[in-house]
């Protein structure tokens, strides 16, 4: 009894102590003009988005440790309402869903984390995130003074906030939450709403702020934002933006490192250079947060990308890749750079700027603490020439559009137009699929196929019959993406078209967003809108007989409506269907009788899940159907080799859906952007930054490889089910495994570190080098090119210039091969001395990882 009673009393006293010491982490988050100020502290914050639904759990503690190790304090999460509440008060928080274990992830690693609970998103995701059902409650109008809308805005928010206040993640709390977001971008749309867009703002706000949470809400680009919250920017450039109140501090919510795609689009890149040019003229100009949107873009699963039209990859050029890869340089140049600006960090929190002005484009922002600590910040933002500029009686060499870092006002740790990171070499490399290792035909490298043909039309029973065309959406409800509209028409044999052997012409207008035409059972022919514009026209020949003809219109979505004042009022499918050619002319069927019904077959029996596999009778067979329409393909299969992120190659496929053991890998649509478009082979960082000014991937598909997470795959016997829905070649759907083969560099010996400034604190010696690594578990295995001289080019295309180093390769390969890493000095001996004196030297190098 005594043990048990001191044993008792131990244990009180060690949770008395835990208790204490969480309310000694635990406090409420404040503000002033400088910054957030959290534990009586304030700080200045790199924000990295990462939105946990666009990854799986597997990969969420590796990719905010990435994000960690590139300098970002916080990770940056919107709350997906649409993913959350599937149906009124049924929520799901599973799987890539678990919200609670994504935060309590990034307070273990040591991170802040901003919540945009929203819970309108927009993200190009799926409705904007709102719920579907939710347009379909009576008298409801989304994001205006309507109070069904309040009500269950209101409903989900709360049940958001108790769930963070229940598992204690509010920074209040002890836990990770420093912000916390109410609506999304609605400055741009609340004058469409007139006098009720203005009343339901400052009713978002309210409500949010009545949420009693101890951290500080945002609202972001809502330029009439109410003093109880923090008004803040998106774009690719706030340095300029101020918020609405002196008192408040300058918070950037979304910096967009790139842009996201839309399928039969080109690729669009942001440079790092101006990425980072961006970030440092923000902190220049006094901000105290910047978030970048995205850090990691990853994927749109499923059916949960909208647009219309946004791609399944929403990598976004991102600093981590759609794959959870550093993308290089991206990924360094910033991590330098927050480096960088941390070196600034007291001065910049703790003094008012002086501002000089240097030139007309050219100027100065410098910091003294009361500690005479100093920081400076010159920028030269002439977007065509460099600048020689004089600071404090010293001589600056300024590119054009860059800014120079100096963390004691006298010396540059940081340019954002050097690039001094490495960059890597990725590639997709392609593997067979390969059958189960424990399936009979060991050793056999034949797949064993199992196919099941829709018809084209109405399967089963029809939903309904009409003599008009219906909405598209109003009629799914987003349940699937495809619809049949079906009718017949007859064919008097004395039609001239049929005695001449010519072909009548099938005009069908459609509000969006894609369709197939079948008539008589064979596909007649595709057409779509695109990203910028979901109508379009279809206009073919077709093939008619005399008598009954059937004619059936598949019509499907690609995403809904993202944003927009009244979005989710926007229609789909067709509104006009006529035939032209016969003897009476143009024969408009539009109020012919359609039969309708909702989805595939294959979608109804759950071809797809596990349990619904063995609901049709599979057709098995080694060698599939090639160009057939309308088909279900199911195949086992092995997992690639290695331990590298795994792709699905389906560029000799149509379009359709794919799962991997019943989970969505997402749309597939292998759309070639055109040829005619601009491309550029190398992008000009200098200058304003827009979505459309570097693009690549001219006449290429917009998407040819779709994500499979690792952690989806069994050791044996995967189910890999794809539909297609206008044919394509299943016998060449590959796996892909995105390996990083090789690295490169490109340092001049004026390039500026972080590294050599402190060094030469030590020794008054300022050390370039550039900085080789290879993927974990491999190595430097062969230098492909090394100078040291003038080289010029880009990695993969390097050149010797007029000046070389003859023992570049052999100085690299000693301090290089087999190595993991490396640091290759340019100064030290390592080169030839005296060589080509009047010329800013250069290290390039290319080497391969294996």
């Amino acid at each position: 009894m005594k043990l048990s009673s001191c044993f008792i009393v131990i244990h009180s006293i060690f949770l008395f102590l835990c208790f204490t010491f969480t309310l000694s982490l635990a406090e409420n988050v404040t503000y002033d003009s400088h910054s957030l100020i959290i534990k009586g502290q304030h700080k200045l914050l790199i924000s990295a988005s990462i939105h946990y639904p666009r990854s799986v759990p597997a990969m969420w503690p590796g990719l905010v440790q990435t994000a960690k190790e590139g300098g970002a304090d916080v990770i940056e999460t919107y709350v997906f309402w649409n993913g959350h509440e599937l149906s009124p008060n049924n929520y799901y928080f599973g799987g890539r869903y678990d919200l609670v274990k994504f935060v309590k992830i990034v307070q273990q690693a040591g991170l802040y984390l901003i919540l945009r609970i929203g819970p309108f998103v927009a993200a190009e995701w799926n409705f904007g995130g709102i719920p579907v059902w939710l347009h379909y409650v009576p008298g409801t109008v989304f994001r205006t003074d309507n109070e069904p809308f309040k009500y269950y805005m209101q409903k989900f928010t709360t049940f958001i906030v108790n769930l963070m206040k229940q598992e204690k993640l509010f920074a209040s709390q002890g836990g990770p939450i420093i912000l916390a977001q109410i609506e999304n971008e609605y400055g741009y749309y609340e004058s469409g709403y007139g006098d009720a867009g203005k009343r339901y703002a400052m009713w978002a706000a309210s409500m949010a702020v009545s949420q009693n949470i101890g951290v500080p809400w945002i609202m972001c680009q809502q330029f009439d934002a109410p003093d109880t919250v923090i008004d803040t920017c998106n774009s690719f450039y706030c340095d300029q933006f101020k918020p609405l109140s002196p008192k408040k501090p300058k918070i950037w919510t979304e910096n967009w490192p790139g842009w996201f795609k839309t399928f039969g689009e080109r690729d669009p890149h942001r440079p790092p250079e101006d990425v980072a040019y961006s970030v440092a003229r923000f902190f220049q100009k006094g901000g105290s947060v910047q978030n970048y949107y995205m850090y990691h873009g990853g994927t749109n699963f499923g059916r949960t990308a909208g647009g219309p039209f946004i791609t399944t990859s929403y990598d976004y050029d991102a600093p981590i890749d759609e794959y959870g890869l550093p993308r290089f340089p991206k990924w360094g140049h910033l991590k330098d750079l927050h480096r960088a600006i941390k070196l600034c960090e007291h001065a910049l929190l703790n003094s008012e700027p002086i501002h000089i002005s240097l030139g007309p484009s050219q100027e100065a922002d410098v910091y003294t603490d009361s500690s005479g600590a100093c920081a400076a910040f010159i920028s030269n933002g002439d977007d065509k020439n460099d600048k020689t500029i004089e600071f404090r009686n010293v001589s600056y060499h300024l590119p054009a559009w860059s800014v120079s870092i100096l963390p004691d006002c006298k010396n540059v740790v940081f340019n954002t137009a050097k690039v001094r990171a490495q960059t890597t070499i990725v590639e997709m490399v392609p593997e067979d699929l390969q059958p189960p290792a424990a399936s009979p035909t060991k050793g056999v490298t034949t797949l064993k196929w199992e196919v099941f043909v829709e018809k084209p039309g109405i399967w089963g029973e029809a939903d309904f019959i009409k003599n008009v065309f219906v909405d598209h959406i109003n009629t799914t409800k987003d349940t699937t993406d495809y619809l049949w509209y079906t009718t017949s028409i007859f064919v008097n044999e004395n039609e001239e078209f049929l005695k001449k052997g010519s072909n009548p012409v099938l005009h069908i207008e459609s509000m969006g967003h894609a369709v197939h035409a079948f008539v008589n059972q064979e596909l007649e022919g595709s057409a779509s809108g695109n990203g910028t514009h979901s109508p379009f026209k279809f206009k073919k020949p077709i093939s008619l007989k005399a008598g009954k003809n059937e004619i059936a219109l598949l019509s499907m979505t690609l995403g809904l409506a993202t944003a927009g004042a009244f979005y989710e009022w926007r229609g789909a499918g067709p509104t006009s269907v006529k035939i032209e050619g016969f003897n009476n002319g143009t024969i408009d069927i539009s109020s012919y009788a359609w039969t309708y019904k909702i989805g595939l077959q294959g979608e109804h029996l759950g071809l797809y899940k596990a349990d619904g596999l063995d609901n049709v009778t599979w057709l098995s067979t080694s060698e599939p159907p090639k160009k057939q329409p309308l088909t279900w393909y199911k195949v086992m299969v092995d997992p690639p080799l290695g331990n590298e992120p795994v792709a699905l190659d389906m560029i000799h496929m149509g379009k359709g859906l794919a799962w991997l053991n019943g989970e969505e890998i997402g749309r597939y649509w292998p759309i070639k952007s055109s040829i005619h478009d601009e491309c550029v082979k190398e992008c000009d960082y200098r200058g304003k930054f827009l979505p459309n000014k570097c693009r690549t991937g001219c006449g290429e598909p917009t998407q040819r490889w779709y994500h499979v997470p690792r952690s989806w795959f069994k050791p044996s016997g995967n189910v890999l089910v794809i539909f297609e829905e206008k044919g394509g070649d299943p016998t060449k759907i590959k796996f892909s495994r995105r390996k990083i083969s090789g690295v490169c560099a490109l340092v001049a010996e004026d390039y500026p570190s972080v590294e050599s400034w402190l060094e030469s604190a030590n020794d008054n010696k300022t050390k370039t080098s550039a900085y080789l690594k290879c993927p974990e578990s491999t190595r430097i295995s062969t230098i492909k090119f090394a100078s040291f001289g003038t080289p010029t080019g880009t990695c993969g295309s390097y050149s010797k210039g007029d000046c070389h180093d003859p023992n570049s390769t052999s100085v690299v390969e000693k301090l290089c091969l087999n190595k993991n890493e490396c640091a290759i000095e340019l100064s030290g001996g390592n080169f030839s001395e005296g060589l080509c004196p009047t010329a800013t030297k250069k290290l390039a190098v290319e080497a391969v990882c294996s």
